[in-house]
């Protein structure tokens, strides 16, 4: 069972957005900068406390300041923000006098309703884009390797854009498709290489460099830019 508590913590003179999160799993307290939450998480393992929390934070002020002052900005989901689908930006364009939601067509993602439903239903629209695109090419990478997986999910993760399971699920962070295709590409084609290959071996990154092209480049991308699809809606 985890508990989340977030507060507001000074961080060298700058008010930060700080969630302490109980977990049942932690064996020590860690600290992470999470761009996502646009803040601070203190795991704490249940009998830790609160002020050692604040103890570990304390000690690494510096480093973290620096990463938030590093931090993206936020890209929320509003009339007239460029979101990028598929790495091309696209302007988000209420329609007043339709119904259905929201869809993305013809450089922009139209959205129908009221103010207070566009954020939603945006991200909901790519979502769904999300699990059309992924899905297709996992299947259609999975031909080549030759391997059949269960199923494919799209989660909103914070630390990784992909995962294999052990009973062959695949899980995508819904957040890839505002990322460049080849980006898209080589994560699916990491993710289908695992249903073979369990591990980072020899043979795993053989057949990877089968099923995607742009392992370095996509890499790169990550490297770069990770963090700000992160902060996007």
């Amino acid at each position: 069972m985890n508990e989340l508590v977030t507060e507001l913590v000074p961080v060298r003179g700058e008010l930060a957005s700080v969630a302490f999160k109980r977990s049942t799993r932690a064996r020590k307290i860690s600290l992470r900068v999470d761009a996502a939450q646009g803040g601070i998480v203190i795991t704490l393992p249940m009998r830790a406390s609160h002020k050692a929390g604040l103890s570990l934070l304390h000690a690494h002020e510096d480093w973290v300041a620096e990463r938030l002052a590093a931090m993206p900005q936020a890209l929320p989901f509003v009339a007239g923000a460029a979101v990028p689908v598929c790495g091309v930006e696209h302007i988000i364009s209420p329609v007043a006098d339709k119904r259905g939601g929201a869809w993305v067509a013809e450089g922009r993602i139209y959205v129908t309703g009221g103010p207070a439903f566009l954020s939603r239903r945006v991200a909901d629209c790519l979502k769904r884009l999300a699990k059309q695109k992924l899905t297709a090419m996992a299947a259609q990478k999975a031909e080549l390797a030759g391997v059949t997986p269960k199923c494919v999910r799209m989660k909103d993760t914070s630390t990784r854009w992909g995962s294999c399971a052990p009973d062959g699920t695949l899980a995508f962070c819904w957040r890839l498709i505002l990322a460049p295709v080849f980006v898209q590409d080589y994560v699916v084609g990491h993710e289908v290489a695992h249903l073979r290959h369990m591990n980072h071996g020899k043979h795993f990154w053989a057949l990877t460099e089968t099923l995607t092209a742009h392992r370095a480049a996509a890499g790169a991308w990550l490297d770069i830019n990770g963090q700000a699809l992160l902060r996007i809606g």
